[in-house]
C-alpha cells in the first residue's frame, strides 16, 4: 500500500476528495502526511479531523530555497513517502524534490493545459483568464511534476463547458466538482501502479 503525502495551501477540498477516496476503499493507499506552506490553511484541519499527521513548512521561514527543499525532503524521508499529491499547493517544489520523486508527484490544475497555466495562473486567476479570453471549454488537468511550471507529462484531462452567464467564482465551483471526482480516480490508479510514463506520453494500463 502506497504511503502518500498531500501538499496543500488553502481550503483543502481536493485533499478531502482524496481522504474520502481512501476511506471508501476507492484508493488503495494511505495518506501518511499533509504538508501546508501556509499555517492558517483550513486543509490542515481537514487532515487533523481524519487523524492524519500534518506539518507546516512555510517558504518565508527558510533563508533559502535549498533549505526549504531540504526541510520537505526530510519529512518525506521520515514518513517513508512513496508518492506526493499537490492538491492546490502554491509553492514551487525544488529541483532536488523533482529528481528524487520523478514520476511520483501528481499535480492538479484547473484548466486544460497547455492553456491558462504556468507562472501566475492559480486559483481564481485561472478562471478569470478563461472568461476574459472567451474560450468555450475549460477543464481540469492532472499531470506529473517536472522542472517547469505546469509542464510535466499529462495523465488525465476532463472538459468543462464555459457558459455565457458564468462568473469566475461560478465557473470555479463547476471545475472543482470535476476535480473532486477526477483526482481520487487518478490517485487510485497511481497507487495500483497503472500509470506509465514514456517521455511526454502517459498511458493507463
Amino acid at each position: 500500500m502506497k504511503r502518500l503525502c498531500v501538499m496543500v495551501s488553502g481550503g483543502g477540498t481536493d485533499l478531502q476528495s482524496v481522504i474520502d477516496g481512501v476511506a471508501s476503499g476507492q484508493i488503495g493507499g494511505r495518506i501518511v502526511l499533509v504538508v501546508s506552506d501556509k499555517g492558517d490553511a483550513y486543509a490542515l484541519q481537514r487532515a487533523q479531523n481524519a487523524g492524519i499527521d500534518t506539518a507546516v513548512i512555510e517558504r518565508r521561514a527558510y533563508a533559502s530555497k535549498k533549505a526549504f527543499t531540504e526541510a520537505n525532503l526530510a519529512l518525506y524521508k521520515k514518513y517513508k513517502v512513496d508518492g506526493i499529491v499537490l492538491a492546490g499547493y502554491l509553492s514551487i517544489l525544488g529541483r532536488d524534490i523533482v529528481e528524487a520523486y520523478r514520476g511520483k508527484i501528481l499535480n492538479i490544475h484547473p484548466s486544460l493545459i497547455p492553456s491558462f497555466c504556468g507562472k501566475g495562473f492559480y486559483g481564481l486567476k485561472v478562471h478569470e483568464a478563461v472568461l476574459a479570453y472567451g474560450v468555450k471549454i475549460t477543464g481540469v488537468t492532472i499531470h506529473f511534476i517536472d522542472e517547469g511550471a505546469d509542464t510535466g507529462p499529462i495523465v488525465a484531462q476532463q472538459a468543462v463547458e464555459v457558459r455565457d452567464t458564468d462568473t469566475a467564482k461560478v465557473l470555479q465551483q463547476r471545475v472543482l466538482a470535476v476535480e473532486h471526482t477526477l483526482l481520487p480516480r487518478i490517485v487510485a490508479l497511481f497507487c495500483e501502479d497503472r500509470i506509465k510514463i514514456n517521455g511526454r506520453k502517459v498511458t493507463i494500463i
